[in-house]
């Protein structure tokens, strides 16, 4: 289940006495925890919510206070986090796990415990005996990344329940400007909803003035204007980047890192892989390969090769010698173009 789903059931069903919340979208694990935090009435949570670090504390400690019985109350809740002794890491820290005496308590878990297993990792270990016990015993709970779309629902349903709606040109730029983060688009769907408090809707030019632009959003922007040979365009945002303080080393290696995902994605798709599949391939968020392959269709591969090379010429450029990045720029523009 997700944690749309989890909010669901907890708020209908009587808990589960284990869960795992598996995944790396950290909003989505901070969600999850808000929702177990509700079973314990506020006034009993100090008795009644524990909170472990597995590379801190050991897992005896919070299996200990699992079985507890629930201090003046019907429920305990027991957050154990970072558990990565269920994946093939090592922990930061020399912590002993009593992982037999887990599996015990997997076996018979206590009844007035929810037991929750907050795992911030994109998998488990399959092939240890814990991990398939506790998959077996746990209601697993999906915190991985949300998709484009599925952040796109996520966020209207989020506002609809608060009493507001987004119209579809809004939405766009607002997927636009946080590249489909689930995260960053839920954090300034915050900052939208108290400016349009009044009229309970939010258009594009809202979001235009509050969500800011990422610099990966400012580079794709450039990354089409070299494409197209537009020599004014691609100067003048080379000049906005330097004007909003930008260093030109770092301008460069995220041009340098957008022409390779492109030229990857060129390989990629001549392969006939999908974009999922390309994706996951490269460890790119979704969106990302969705407005790279829209780009990669209108270029030749020699065409992508020949802003890489150039685009690393300056950067050995700007590390070996005293040059003014934009006149760097402009010569490199000015090559390209004659190609």
């Amino acid at each position: 289940m997700d944690v749309a789903e989890l909010t669901k059931q907890l708020k209908t069903t009587t808990p589960a006495m284990v869960y795992l919340v598996l995944g790396t979208q950290q909003v989505l694990l901070d969600e999850a925890v808000q929702q177990f935090i509700k079973l314990v009435p506020p006034e009993q949570r100090v008795m009644n919510v524990g909170r472990y670090d597995m590379e801190t504390t050991p897992v005896a400690t919070a299996l200990d206070d699992a079985m507890s019985a629930p201090f003046f109350g019907e429920r305990r809740l027991v957050l154990v986090n970072k558990p990565f002794f269920l994946t093939n890491e090592r922990g930061k820290g020399k912590v002993d796990h009593d992982i037999p005496g887990l599996l015990t308590y997997l076996e018979h878990p206590e009844p007035s415990t929810t037991l929750v297993f907050l795992a911030p990792y994109e998998k488990l270990d399959g092939r240890k005996k814990v991990v398939k016990k506790l998959k077996k015993s746990a209601v697993v709970v999906d915190a991985a990344p949300l998709d484009e779309r599925q952040a796109r629902q996520q966020v209207v349903r989020e506002l609809k329940l608060a009493g507001f709606t987004i119209d579809q040109a809004a939405m766009d730029e607002l997927v636009q400007r946080t590249n489909a983060n689930y995260g960053l688009m839920k954090a300034n769907t915050e900052k939208l909803k108290i400016l349009a408090y009044q009229e309970k809707h939010i258009d594009s030019s809202m979001v235009q003035n509050l969500v800011p632009q990422s610099l990966d959003e400012n580079v794709f922007d450039l990354v089409t204007a070299v494409l197209k040979h537009n020599q004014p365009r691609s100067l003048s945002l080379y000049q906005q980047l330097l004007a909003g303080q930008q260093q030109p080393l770092q301008i460069n290696a995220v041009l340098v890192s957008q022409f390779r995902l492109l030229i990857q994605l060129k390989v990629l798709a001549h392969r006939g892989l999908s974009q999922g599949s390309m994706a996951s391939q490269l460890n790119v968020h979704p969106y990302r390969v969705k407005l790279g392959l829209r780009t990669v269709r209108q270029f030749s591969m020699m065409a992508l090769e020949n802003a890489y090379l150039g685009l690393i010429n300056i950067e050995r450029s700007l590390k070996t010698t005293q040059r003014d990045p934009e006149l760097l720029f402009q010569l490199f523009m000015l090559k390209y173009s004659q190609r």
